[in-house]
């Protein structure tokens, strides 16, 4: 999911160099496009989209150094950060892992909202809220307890996909999402009790001890670097034998890794770590591909940690 915005620099010259410089890029004049982007930069010094773009093709062009001045130029320029330069110089080793920026992930959904049903369904065969309904049906199972649960958190809830596939076993659920225009789309569905604007790890820090029996998190842990501050929240929200289901992209060395898509891999050894540090019990924890790309599972995992 690919972000493409454009933040003007305030100079009709150089925001006419950029489109003009867009043109040749998608010509495949990665070069010529270059030149009119430093053209625009030298007119506006901090025309922030041209930054970014330039660094864009200058990683594409193999010049790594000149990538990392110009994805360094557009942080500086921007500290929301909404290009998600700050996630190109982690993935180019100029910079130590971190949070991924919010402005970017708000940016980035609030535009993939309209079309991210059938993006993310039909494009990518996804199946995150479905792998997370069968992984809480198997746990409740194997404890011989009903699948019925009287409040939810659906943490990241997009447009509602997870509460759809949970609706027949949720009394009461709640929607935290970062992006507005998901929010929107959420409530349209009619499922949710309540809805709230920001982030997940702020919004339960908001709900009071032992408030939820199940809180669910579907294709929301690849956008989330450290796992404790969110396992960590979910315990103290969750109720005596309430669950934490979800799922995350994985990857067969040790850690956390920034894949080539902008999104994290979680080892499963870093999983089952990050879960026994929050106190939970893990329950499940089980090699499951939530999307495909290029006709090829995406290695993921799901995830079912129990409070005792």
């Amino acid at each position: 999911m690919p972000t493409r915005i454009f933040l003007t620099s305030g100079d009709l010259m150089a925001d006419r160099r950029y489109d003009f410089a867009r043109d040749l890029q998608m010509k495949g004049d990665l070069p010529g496009a270059a030149d009119l982007l430093l053209q625009a930069t030298d007119l506006a010094p901090n025309f922030v989209t041209a930054w970014f773009t330039l660094g864009d093709i200058r990683e594409t062009l193999g010049e790594p150094d000149a990538a990392i001045t110009a994805f360094r130029k557009a942080w500086d320029g921007d500290p929301d950060d909404r290009h998600g330069a700050r996630l190109r110089l982690m993935r180019l080793g100029a910079e130590p892992l971190a949070a991924m920026p919010q402005g970017y992930v708000q940016v980035l959904f609030d535009q993939y909202a309209r079309r991210f049903n059938s993006a993310l369904v039909d494009d990518l065969g996804y199946r995150g809220p479905d792998l997370l309904f069968g992984a809480v049906l198997s746990v409740r199972a194997a404890a011989r307890k009903p699948a019925f649960f009287k409040r939810a958190i659906d943490l990241g809830c997009g447009t509602g996909l997870v509460a759809t596939a949970f609706a027949k076993e949720v009394d009461h659920f709640i929607g935290i999402d970062l992006s507005p225009r998901m929010i929107e789309k959420a409530r349209s569905t009619g499922l949710y009790a309540e809805l709230e604007v920001g982030d997940i790890v702020e919004g339960l820090r908001a709900r009071p001890d032992s408030s939820a029996d199940l809180i669910l998190a579907a294709d929301v842990m690849i956008y989330v670097a450290d796992l404790a501050p969110v396992l960590a929240e979910s315990s103290r929200v969750l109720a005596a034998g309430g669950l934490f289901a979800f799922t995350t992209e994985t990857h067969a060395g040790e850690g956390v890794i920034l894949g080539a898509g902008l999104r994290y891999a979680h080892a499963a050894a870093d999983v089952r770590e990050a879960v026994e540090a929050a106190g939970l019990n893990l329950s499940l924890l089980e090699d499951r591909s939530a999307r495909t790309e290029d006709n090829i599972p995406v290695p993921g995992l799901v995830a079912v940690a129990a409070k005792g």
